[in-house]
């Protein structure tokens, strides 16, 4: 019964599952905010597209 009581790898356990659990929230986060951020994108670049920068001369 050595080998059920032997802990030398649940670290790298409880490691992998923490990173998979981080990594399918980052997956999630992507799939449900990727298409209102591209639309915030898309309105953002036509208003900046619109503004007139005045030209400041030195001499």
């Amino acid at each position: 019964m050595n080998f059920a009581n032997d802990e030398g790898g649940a670290i790298t356990a409880d490691w992998v599952v923490i990173t998979a659990g981080v990594v399918g929230l980052g997956a999630l986060m992507y799939y449900y905010m990727h298409e209102p951020l591209r639309h915030v994108d898309e309105q953002s670049g036509q208003v900046l597209a619109s503004v007139v920068v005045e030209t400041i001369s030195f001499e």
